[in-house]
């Protein structure tokens, strides 16, 4: 399967898991349930904008970081975070991520679930 850009749906979500401003989000795949896969995408997060702490249960998310830099927070705290670093969280486990720098943060996301 090859699934082209002009087919990927962009939208600009508002406060996505209760955080702050805008983030822009492209799917890349449809989620394949039966691949175990429930998000792939790539994120654009702007300046003062972020993803609001939220945990996965039976699930595990990769955030694979393109460029610019950002600020993970995860249980045992805050963590920078910069072009080819991946963070992962999964299997209770909760994470937030927000852009506190002038670039563009830009990551691809991933989450696998376990059925």
């Amino acid at each position: 399967m090859v699934i082209r850009q002009k087919d990927m749906k962009v939208e600009e979500v508002t406060h996505m898991r209760d955080g702050d401003g805008t983030v822009i989000k492209r799917t890349l795949a449809p989620a394949q349930p039966d691949m175990h896969l429930r998000l792939l995408g790539r994120f654009t997060i702007r300046k003062g904008c972020s993803i609001g702490l939220h945990t996965h249960n039976g699930e595990v998310e990769y955030y694979c970081i393109l460029s610019g830099q950002g600020i993970v927070t995860e249980d045992d705290g805050d963590t920078t975070v910069n072009p080819g670093d991946v963070v992962v969280t999964g299997w209770g486990q909760s994470h937030s991520i927000r852009n506190e720098c002038d670039q563009d943060l830009e990551f691809i996301a991933v989450i696998n679930t376990e059925n």
